[in-house]
């Protein structure tokens, strides 16, 4: 049997992908990260599943789980939230996995600043302003940066950040991001995107910590860049009435009229 491991979402359940809900449907086991995944999608599991919330177990116990799972012949849905690609801990347990000969699927999920950008109305990449977004974080206890990936060294690029994990330490990620993008650059703050008690706050790199100073002290995704507050900014070619492209040939000498004849 399999385990099927699946991106649960940022939070609000309908934001489960149709393909999680059936594989949660479909699994008799179901192993969740029970202190970030809303026990609303556990209402997709069968009747009389087993539902395990791992948040109090170490890695062996997971694994235990899974093995004794596998065992008696179930299928099994692990969630975590978010989206796996990114901070999930999954890599770890499909080592164990391969080495213990079981088999696995994976199902992608929203991620959190897919569903934060959302919340506050904004595309991360905007022409002439930026067109990179860095998915980041500070070091923490359970896993350190490594030294070359730093904020002042993502800052440099003038991307978009996203930074995760990092709300505790709001001073230290002002102040290494101020001397690259400026004290006026706009940042935002969003707790629990898309869940029912979301909180956003925005300010700049100089108001923020001041404006977010009674805020939550975790589950926070900090975003930072010109393009929360572009003002004007150049509209992309895509769309523009002369450009000459594969689906829309703007002249009768295109070398994409033939492919549309």
């Amino acid at each position: 049997m399999t385990v099927h491991f699946i991106g649960a979402g940022p939070g609000a359940p309908d934001l489960l992908t149709l393909r999680g809900r059936d594989r949660i449907a479909g699994s008799a086991v179901c192993l969740y990260a029970g202190s970030l995944v809303p026990a609303a999608l556990l209402d997709h599991c069968p009747p009389g599943a087993r539902i395990v919330n791992t948040a109090p177990l170490s890695l062996d116990q997971i694994i235990a789980e899974i093995v004794a799972a596998h065992a008696e012949g179930h299928e099994i849905a692990r969630l975590h939230s978010g989206d796996l690609s990114i901070w999930s801990a999954m890599g770890e347990q499909l080592r164990r996995l391969r080495a213990l000969g079981i088999p696995f699927s994976i199902t992608p999920g929203v991620p959190a600043f897919a569903a934060a950008a959302a919340a506050l109305e904004a595309e991360l990449t905007l022409p002439g302003v930026a067109q990179s977004v860095v998915l980041t974080r500070t070091s923490g206890r359970a896993s350190a940066m490594p030294d070359t990936e730093t904020l002042p060294a993502f800052a440099a690029t003038g991307a978009t950040l996203a930074i995760h994990l990092s709300i505790h330490l709001l001073d230290r990620v002002v102040a290494d991001l101020t001397p690259a993008y400026g004290a006026d650059c706009p940042v935002a703050i969003v707790w629990r995107a898309s869940w029912p008690e979301e909180r956003i706050v925005r300010a700049t790199l100089a108001t923020i910590v001041a404006a977010a100073q009674d805020g939550p002290e975790r589950t926070a995704l900090i975003l930072v860049g010109r393009v929360l507050d572009p003002g004007a900014f150049a509209e992309s070619s895509l769309y523009a009435a002369d450009y000459d492209r594969r689906f829309r040939p703007t002249t009768p000498g295109s070398r994409f009229a033939e492919t549309m004849a």
